[in-house]
């Protein structure tokens, strides 16, 4: 019996199955690639953690054929200008408030909404559930491909000139918000003056009173250094970010079936490694705030008269929108809600 004989009788028995599905076999169809994947925050933020992350374990699931190169702090732009890349395939990866793509699909506007969470298990709830899914199957056709969602968490307000105790306390403030018509909007219903910008240009904006304020999660923040160009910190806790993880279609489509097999998984499971970090690291974050900041919180009366100003904007917002959308939202919302407690 010849050797192609006895690999045949082999292969008839299932004895030879084993190989063909072991670690080599299984990297086969992976290529030679570098995969450019571009953020706001650097390295050490837990949103670059995720990335890093991301990063070992494509390097280890392709056998070292797939390579991650990233470009944190906003090196390549903001986010709006990394969606451009992204829809143009000059940029490969990016992870974005989900709100932001309010510009493509407006239902993401919906995640933006104050008040909407009091934990992260809630937003998990939601954005992994079919709502956040059906969210991201809306972006095929903008050239984009969401994969999972990472936490950047509760946003927060800082400013440099008082102390905010009362809703009106934020009167005539400048205000450096996203680029979403949501944030503008409610941030002018508060009685503050609302001055979208990219990200990378707030630290100068701060340092040079260009702006007397901000608002983000602790850990942006902190990894910002924005405690320099900042005196006050209120824990407002106005909305909740979940964040997009999102690919290049164009580069997505040029990868076969187990390569986009091997970017989802990864990010499954990096998703997991950043969600642990980020929440793992809150208290020690603003630990490190109350000491190089003056650290307030409203009590629950200003809670909610600043929910009272903001119901509206709200109302607006949803009211432009398919309303089949919206009451599939507040269903998935109620659901959330529920299963988290």
């Amino acid at each position: 019996m010849d050797r192609r004989t006895t690999f045949k009788a082999l292969l008839a028995a299932g004895l030879a199955a084993p190989a063909l599905i072991g670690p080599r076999a299984a990297r086969a169809e992976i290529r030679q690639r570098t995969l450019r994947f571009a953020h706001q925050n650097n390295a050490d933020h837990p949103q670059g953690q995720g990335v890093r992350k991301f990063a070992e374990l494509m390097g280890e699931r392709s056998g070292g054929k797939v390579s991650v190169r990233a470009f944190p702090g906003g090196s390549l732009g903001g986010d709006l200008q990394t969606v451009s890349a992204l829809q143009g395939g000059t940029v490969d990866l990016t992870v974005l408030n989900s709100g932001l793509l309010i510009g493509l699909q407006k239902e993401f506007g919906l995640l933006d909404l104050p008040f909407l969470f009091t934990s992260p298990r809630q937003a998990d709830a939601l954005v992994d559930g079919a709502f956040g899914q059906r969210l991201h199957s809306t972006l095929p056709e903008r050239q984009l491909i969401g994969l999972g969602y990472w936490e950047l968490g509760f946003r927060n307000l800082t400013n440099s000139r008082r102390a905010i105790a009362r809703v009106e306390d934020i009167q005539g403030l400048k205000v450096r918000v996203l680029q979403s018509p949501i944030y503008i909007e409610m941030w002018n219903a508060l009685g503050a003056n609302a001055v979208p910008m990219p990200f990378p240009e707030v630290y100068t904006a701060l340092e040079q009173r260009t702006v007397d304020g901000q608002e983000n999660p602790v850990s942006v923040i902190n990894n910002a250094k924005f405690f320099e160009v900042q005196r006050h910190l209120t824990l407002t806790r106005h909305i909740y970010n979940p964040q997009s993880v999102i690919m290049s279609k164009r580069v997505w489509d040029r990868l076969n079936a187990e390569e986009q097999a091997l970017v989802r998984s990864c990010v499954t499971d990096a998703t997991a490694h950043q969600r642990q970090v980020s929440r793992g690291e809150e208290d020690d974050t603003l630990n490190n705030l109350r000491q190089r900041m003056q650290v307030g919180e409203l009590p629950a009366a200003e809670v909610a008269r600043f929910r009272e100003r903001v119901a509206p904007v709200a109302e607006r917002f949803t009211r432009d929108l398919d309303q089949g959308v919206v009451g599939a939202f507040n269903a998935a919302l109620e659901q959330a809600r529920a299963s988290a407690a």
